[in-house]
Formats: structure tokens, C-alpha cells, sequence
């Protein structure tokens, strides 16, 4: 007799990453992808089976499972960031699901005070809400746009004729994929659109760089680089123009190399850039139920 399915309960908000050393999903290690055998041994992990403490993931699952009573999530993402870089603003949408729930009474109001009380300084979760199945795949598969701010290192002082040349158009460039990301994505070359918002001197912010291995006069060589660019866009690559992959880089348009030392998504927009409104959160129990 075919067992009847366990039920699901899907859980929507978004999160606000406030630190640099985070990923969004369980960082398994690469080695012994986290198994309870083979890690005992595994040098590259020293038998912890993951290469980060924790996760957006795990942070927000572990309130979650004792919330509804399980031991087993999935997490949804609307796209991720790098574990270096900070998501700040309004936070990235997610979806989480939980898996065979035995609670199903459960204030999302109390679950996302505590999630942010135990995680103070670190993670944010807002507006949780009950959503449906149906949302996974809309979080997952809205390509959005995303607006940047980057600090940014020079070798040579970066003139103000050529930031009034750089701010304002939107261009077309040409990348193709880093290698640091070859394992999971086609060598391919892609074209994306890139928008340069403001490019300002930053010399406050030497202490940020030289804790990012930032070498040399922090006076007319660290800049706070604001941009918006397309869904898919390899923002560290554009800002430093590594390997020649990105034609034009930011160094290429400014006319000396630069190097990009910290990273913050600070909105998820639209398709073509346009600001999305940030939903309310719904009143009522039961569209989560799947």
C-alpha cells in the first residue's frame, strides 16, 4: 500500500545577511560532502563535515524545525550571494519549506522575533508569512536585477572625468564565467547590462581595507562604487577586471586596475532595474499547507 504523503508547510519572507563569513545554504565540504563516515577522516574539513559553522539556512531552520515540530527543511532562494558578501536593504525573498511538520499552530511573529534574537548582528529575517508550493518556483525563477555597493581599491587615482564619463549610460558587456564559479556553471561568454550609479572617494574606510589585505595610501585609492546591474552578472569580475573576462571592466572604463575588497547587494529590483515593492505580511493561517 503506497504511503500517504507527508504533509509540507512552506513559510515566505526575506533575510538580511549583516556578515561576511555566511553562506546562504549548508556548506558541505567538498571532500566527504559532509558524510557521517567519511568525515572522521577528512583532512580538508577536520571532520566537522562542512567548511562553514552555519548558514542562512541552518540559522533559520533550527528556530523553524522546533517551531513545527521536524527535523528537515529545504530552503528556497530568490538567487544567493557569495559568502563574503552582505545582503542588506529590504532583504533577498526566500521560501522555506518545512518537511513533515507535526505543529502547525505556529505564530510566524514569535518564530521571526526569535530568529533574529538569537542572530543579533548577524542575520534578519522579515515579514515571514505563510505562502504555497506554487512560490518556490516563482522565488527561484524571477530573473531580478540587483543594485551594489562595493569598496574598491586603485592603483592610480581615478580622475573626475573619467567617473562623469562612467555614471549614468547603461552598457552592454561581455563576460564569461569566472573559474571560480566553472564548477556549476557553463564556460560560456554572456552578455549583461551594467549601470553605474556614483563612484566616491572613500578614504575612511582604510581600516575595512587593509583588513581585506588592501596594501598602500588609502588617500585617492579606495572608492564606494554604486551600480545596478542584470540578473546573472558577475559583479567581483566587473569591478576588478580579473583575467580580462569582462569586456569593458570597471578598470578598463576608468583607465587603471582596480581591485574589488567588499561587496553588499543592497536592493533586489526588477527585471530591468525597476524597485519592487516589498509585500505586506498576509493576515491568516492555512495557505501554507501543502
Amino acid at each position: 500500500m503506497n504511503q500517504p504523503p507527508k504533509a509540507k508547510v512552506f513559510v515566505e519572507g526575506r533575510y538580511r545577511k549583516l556578515t561576511r563569513d555566511l553562506p546562504q545554504t549548508v556548506f558541505f565540504c567538498p571532500e566527504c560532502k559532509g558524510h557521517p563516515r567519511r568525515r572522521k577522516a577528512c583532512a580538508r574539513c577536520e571532520g566537522f563535515g562542512k567548511l562553514c559553522r552555519d548558514s542562512v539556512q541552518e540559522l533559520i531552520g533550527w528556530a523553524a524545525q522546533r517551531h513545527f515540530g521536524t527535523r528537515k527543511n529545504k530552503f528556497h532562494g530568490a538567487g544567493r550571494e557569495d559568502v563574503d558578501v552582505r545582503m542588506l536593504g529590504e532583504g533577498r525573498p526566500f521560501v522555506m519549506e518545512l518537511l513533515g511538520p507535526k505543529l502547525f499552530d505556529v505564530d510566524l511573529v514569535a518564530l521571526e522575533t526569535e530568529v533574529n534574537r538569537r542572530n543579533e548582528g548577524r542575520l534578519e529575517v522579515l515579514g515571514l508569512h505563510w505562502t504555497e508550493a506554487t512560490r518556490v518556483r516563482v522565488v527561484k525563477e524571477t530573473q531580478h536585477a540587483k543594485e551594489y555597493e562595493a569598496l574598491v581599491s586603485s592603483e592610480g587615482v581615478i580622475t573626475p572625468e573619467a567617473i562623469a564619463a562612467l555614471i549614468g549610460p547603461r552598457r552592454t558587456i561581455a563576460q564569461q564565467t569566472p573559474e571560480r564559479v566553472a564548477h556549476r556553471r557553463a564556460m560560456l561568454e554572456r552578455e549583461r547590462w551594467v549601470e553605474f550609479l556614483g563612484v566616491e572617494p572613500a578614504p575612511d574606510a582604510e581600516v575595512e581595507a587593509r583588513e581585506r589585505g588592501f596594501v598602500g595610501d588609502a588617500d585617492g585609492h579606495l572608492w564606494r562604487v554604486r551600480l545596478v546591474t542584470q540578473h546573472g552578472t558577475y559583479v567581483k569580475e566587473v569591478l576588478s577586471g580579473q583575467g580580462a573576462i569582462t569586456k569593458p571592466s570597471f578598470p578598463d572604463l576608468v583607465g587603471t586596475p582596480c581591485r574589488c575588497l567588499t561587496l553588499d547587494v543592497t536592493a533586489i529590483l526588477g527585471p530591468q532595474g525597476e524597485a519592487e515593492p516589498v509585500p505586506a505580511r498576509p493576515v491568516g493561517f492555512g495557505a501554507g499547507l501543502g
